[in-house]
């Protein structure tokens, strides 16, 4: 044993999109707002987001090789046990070297390998599953623990039972009432006017800014002020070539602190992303989703619970277009009352207290 070994020691998996990062990173604080001399370790890919975010947020990152499991016959197939072995055998390096008391994976190609090192090694598992449709990197490493939180009640996964998503504080204790006016003055919004945010997420979303570019003479004539969100290198542009600019129309291709955006909306026109569709409902944000019309249609699976609550509309993203926004989200921008019951449905429905849940978890794990 290292001389001065920390009384904790956790190695956090996952990472490639920030669907996975933004809980590893949720848990990570959490751990170590519970042991404050913890030694946290994440493990990803040298080109994933995580290579930026983990650092950034003040963790140290170890890399492992990305292992894609190919999900029919190809010649990636033939490469695939030379490359496990090799994968595995990093990754029980770095539990070595962590000196690992539990493994956390939040999905991602990285969790495979680390979750058959874990169980050669003795190493504790917990698992968290972001989506309704449980990876099968997590489902893989979910044979070797009981120990398996789910941001939701739908998500099928052995032993899986829900926590919620781990969200940062801001987010998760964010008080929109309160907040909305001191967010609005930030972002450069009028303080008192019906204000729709519009986001396709970090990448940002084609469709939603050709949708909401048609239609943001109606939203201004109609008195609702729209904060659009684009994406990094997404901006819309006007007919002349340059930035599309309208009465009570701003945007930016990125906020950094989302908590702003959702504390100055009435009303969210958005993808339906797990970690977007758990932070709707902790903040209590009435929201518009347009689930990705890719993969395995898990995005509208991630939206169901709130649309079948009432605390979210749903529109098809081959549905969405200038028309559509002008016959439904700007009578509903302008229904006060309708926005305030989807909002209390809707935080009804939020867990905020999800990455202290998978904490508790993480601990009780070490003990054992």
């Amino acid at each position: 044993m290292k001389p001065n070994r920390p009384a904790l020691s956790v190695v956090l998996a996952g990472g490639g999109s920030a669907g996975h990062v933004s809980p590893l990173l949720a848990i990570a604080n959490a751990v170590r707002s519970r042991v404050a001399y913890a030694a946290i370790l994440a493990v990803g890919t040298a080109d994933g987001l995580e290579a930026r975010l983990v650092p950034a947020a003040g963790f140290e990152l170890a890399t492992i090789d990305r292992i894609p499991l190919p999900r029919r016959p190809s010649p990636d197939l033939l490469k695939l046990p030379g490359r496990m072995r090799r994968a595995i055998a990093r990754g029980k390096d770095i539990l070595r070297d962590a000196e690992a008391d539990v493994l956390v994976g939040v999905g991602g190609y990285v969790c495979t390998p680390m979750y058959l090192a874990a169980k050669s090694l003795g190493v504790p598992i917990v698992i968290h599953e972001a989506n309704t449709k449980a990876g099968l990197a997590n489902k893989v490493g979910a044979r070797y623990t009981i120990r398996v939180g789910t941001a939701f009640a739908a998500t099928k996964i052995r032993h899986g039972h829900v926590v919620g998503m781990p969200m940062r504080p801001a987010v998760a204790g964010l008080d929109r009432a309160a907040e909305q006016g001191a967010a609005r003055e930030r972002l450069g919004l009028a303080p008192d006017l019906p204000t729709l945010v519009v986001t396709g997420g970090s990448l940002g979303a084609l469709r939603l800014n050709r949708a909401v570019a048609g239609a943001v003479g109606a939203l201004g004539a109609a008195g609702i002020q729209v904060l659009h969100v684009t994406g990094n290198g997404k901006s819309v542009t006007a007919a002349d070539g340059g930035l599309l600019t309208a009465p009570l129309y701003r945007q930016l291709e990125y906020v950094d602190a989302m908590e702003d955006a959702y504390a100055a909306a009435d009303i969210l026109l958005c993808r339906s992303g797990a970690g977007t569709v758990s932070e709707v409902a902790a903040v209590g944000l009435p929201a518009v989703f347009v689930p990705l019309p890719v993969g395995n249609g898990e995005q509208a699976r991630n939206a169901a619970g709130l649309v079948a609550a009432d605390a979210a509309l749903l529109v098809p993203d081959a549905q969405l277009d200038t028309g559509w926004i002008e016959q439904n989200v700007i009578p509903l921008c302008l229904d006060s009352g309708r926005l305030a019951a989807m909002g209390a449905r809707a935080s009804a429905l939020g867990i905020r207290d999800a990455a202290e849940r998978m904490a508790d978890m993480v601990l009780a794990a070490a003990r054992k």
